[in-house]
């Protein structure tokens, strides 16, 4: 029978090794570092079906942990030529309010937390955060 540190260490460098070879968002590497902490538990506690469950979780926990920590966060911009909006109720400075684009009414705020804008003002949208708009008044862009 082959110890099992042993084995986890091996398996550990393959998968590793392979994210070298086939680059795969660090999904192979993430399951050879579980591998790898799997072995240093294999030599307090050398059961394979224990060890190989404890490498899924570990796999899966440091898969889902990269994806959050290593994925770029992706920032949602608004392009076209319709990017004109209305303001309903009016934004007070540095606070949500509500603006009508596209016929659906928006959360909103001032892409200047410094600015009011007033009730029916028309805005242009800057871009989107999340399911909020970041407006400007139409009266601080220049049309040139």
């Amino acid at each position: 029978m082959i110890n099992p540190t042993f084995f986890w260490v091996v398996v550990g460098g393959i998968l590793c090794s392979m994210e070298f070879v086939f680059p795969t968002a660090f999904v192979s590497f993430m399951m050879g570092i579980a591998a790898l902490l799997v072995a240093v538990v294999a030599l307090f506690l050398p059961q394979y079906t224990l060890l190989m469950g404890l490498w899924l979780i570990l796999s899966t926990g440091l898969i889902i942990l990269s994806r959050r920590l290593f994925t770029p966060k992706r920032r949602v911009s608004i392009t076209g030529d319709d990017l004109e909006a209305t303001a309903v109720g009016g934004i007070p400075a540095g606070s949500v309010g509500r603006v009508l684009y596209e016929g659906n009414s928006w959360r909103a705020k001032c892409a200047d937390e410094t600015r009011d804008i007033a009730p029916n003002e028309p805005v242009y949208v800057v871009r989107k955060q999340g399911n909020t708009l970041i407006v400007l008044p139409s009266r601080m862009i220049d049309r040139g």
